[in-house]
């Protein structure tokens, strides 16, 4: 890994950016937010990393027809607080609110209405970026179309991302309807989300790793049509006080939680109601969760097979996890639905993605991850660089073929120690 001190500025208007982006004296630049990547797409490596978090302003919201434009430090959770009120939401979120506009664009996040709705960038209708060469643009899918579609899902390297606007999702309340329906087979899963795709705007499934069999609880939801628009509020209910011992994450333990938690979701109700940030931001509540894998942190997997490879490779990837007991008690399943992503990198396409969370045992997990990889790569399926480490070069080019495309609209100023690693 790459120790070299980064140097950092956090400007806090955008008439201070220009003379940033334009120092010769750090070629290499990096815009970043609030850094909830798991891997090191936000690190530059003796460059310089521009934190935008001071930028974070609403520039204009239209509560009529539900069209957002903000910084790009904004978070969701300032944007979510400000919209629902007036009965909008986010058109899609990932499982935290502490992201920011600029990095929601950057990832292309997607959600649990993947099916329903695309990823973030579907509903982005312009953006503002600052180039290396101090040049504005605004780029939207008809102006600049290459260089919108290289920034979404481009993770900071086609420039600096000043502003986002974006179509936001009209909702009926703050409250969502939720139907509970423990699964103990593969099939069964993809039972579930096959018949939930017409009728509920938001699905997943928590599975059981630390087993050979699959159990799993999946969850759908649709929005209670009356029930109020109260915003809610970032006080977190509680925090992991101190970092656990790195032997408290392991197969025992890991395996008791997750009986624990299938047989505690077998005797809920099937049905319940639930406010948005309940629903969807359950890790919010827990401030510094990290903490419960210790100093050496975690490192997280997420791939998507596609449609026609999934029951063979994600058999072949749960069987493999299991064998390795190095289970992950964050185990997160899921279909991604048709619907394309404007994004060159963009990382959701039709198929089954999986996402794990696995205590770092140093080269164990590496060489874990490395035999989950030859699975992946034999169905073609591709690893989301925003949860990623450690992914080789080839991988990389495999998950996505567009990349130079990519690489030729990348702007020379931007670099990170992602690119850096996976472009050689």
């Amino acid at each position: 890994m790459d120790r070299r001190p980064q140097h950092w500025a956090r400007p806090q208007f955008r008439d201070e950016l220009g003379d940033l982006i334009r120092d010769p004296a750090w070629p290499e630049k990096l815009a970043i937010g609030l850094r909830r990547s798991y891997g090191d797409s936000c690190l530059n490596s003796g460059g310089a990393l521009v934190d935008m978090t001071g930028l974070d302003r609403l520039i204009a919201f239209d509560p009529l027809s539900g069209r957002l434009r903000g910084e790009a430090g904004v978070s969701l959770s300032e944007a979510i607080r400000h919209i629902v009120p007036h009965g909008w939401f986010l058109p899609t979120t990932p499982g935290t609110r502490f992201v920011t506009l600029g990095g929601a664009v950057a990832n292309d996040v997607h959600g649990k209405n993947h099916h329903m709705a695309g990823t973030f960038g579907s509903s982005v209708t312009a953006l503002g970026l600052l180039r290396g060469d101090g040049s504005r643009v605004m780029a939207t899918p008809t102006t600049e179309p290459d260089l919108f579609r290289a920034t979404i899902g481009g993770l900071g390297l086609t420039g600096v991302i000043e502003w986002v606007e974006f179509a936001l999702a009209p909702i009926p309340s703050g409250l969502l309807d939720v139907e509970i329906a423990p699964f103990e087979t593969l099939e069964a899963f993809w039972s579930l989300a096959a018949e939930s795709v017409g009728s509920h705007a938001h699905t997943v499934a928590w599975i059981d790793c630390a087993t050979s069999g699959v159990r799993g609880v999946f969850t759908r939801a649709n929005w209670v049509p009356a029930g109020g628009l109260a915003p809610h509020n970032d006080r977190s209910l509680g925090a992991i006080p101190f970092e656990f011992p790195g032997f408290a994450l392991n197969r025992l333990s890991v395996g008791a939680f997750n009986e624990f938690y299938y047989r505690l979701h077998k005797m809920k109700a099937a049905r319940q109601r639930q406010d948005y940030q309940t629903y969807f931001y359950p890790l919010d509540s827990i401030r510094s969760w990290n903490r419960l894998y210790g100093v050496r942190g975690m490192r997280q997997y997420q791939c998507v097979i596609p449609w026609g490879e999934e029951r063979v490779a994600l058999s072949a990837l749960l069987a493999e996890i299991a064998r390795a007991g190095q289970a992950s008690f964050l185990a997160v399943l899921k279909t991604f639905g048709d619907k394309s992503s404007p994004g060159l990198l963009s990382f959701p396409r039709p198929g089954t993605t999986l996402a794990l969370d696995f205590p770092n045992r140093g080269e164990r997990t590496l060489s874990l991850m490395g035999r989950l990889d030859a699975i992946v790569r034999e169905a073609k399926g591709a690893l989301y660089p925003a949860k990623d480490g450690r992914m080789p070069g080839d991988m990389f080019r495999l998950s996505f073929p567009q990349w130079e495309t990519f690489a030729r609209l990348k702007d020379p100023a931007m670099n990170s120690d992602f690119w850096r690693r996976v472009s050689q």
